[in-house]
């Protein structure tokens, strides 16, 4: 299944720009402007458990689709799973595009989000949706457990 954002969205870097000006993330330094179109794109699809699409998505998914459309890397797998994939990083080493990992439902990893920059990450929020959030919140503070690269990633033919 080939999602990827419509011209419309790809031909608008100015409305992505001021988007992501409200987070404090300036994209004319980022690493990869496709994370960012794909994040604004992906932004406000209602959560859904084990959904993989626009209808509804969570939060494994969209990491995946994120690394899919962004990177051309297959990720697959829940957040756990997630997390075997991964060399950890401490959260004073965090760059663009690193998986943040959540211990929320019974002290395991069972959150995901991916990194933006300025302290901020996307994820797909149960309550919410795909939205951009600050790992200071309280919240996700209480929850973070740790952040990774992708050890060996399967790239997309």
């Amino acid at each position: 299944m080939a999602i990827s954002e419509p011209d419309s969205v790809r031909n608008k870097p100015e409305s992505i720009k001021l988007f992501f000006a409200q987070y404090g993330i300036n994209t004319d330094s980022v690493q990869n402007p496709d994370l960012f179109a794909q994040v604004y794109f992906w932004q406000g699809t209602r959560y859904q458990y084990a959904g993989h699409s626009r209808k509804g998505i969570d939060c494994s998914g969209f990491v995946a689709e994120m690394y899919r459309t962004s990177y051309c890397i297959a990720l697959t797998g829940g957040s756990k799973d997630l997390y075997g994939q991964v060399d950890t990083v401490g959260r004073a080493d965090l760059r663009e595009g690193d998986i943040l990992f959540f211990k929320i439902r019974k002290g395991q990893v069972s959150h995901v989000g991916i990194y933006l920059g300025n302290n901020k990450f996307a994820h797909a929020s149960v309550h919410s949706g795909v939205v951009i959030s600050d790992l200071d919140e309280a919240y996700y503070k209480k929850y973070y457990f740790t952040a990774g690269r992708i050890k060996v990633p399967k790239l997309i033919e």
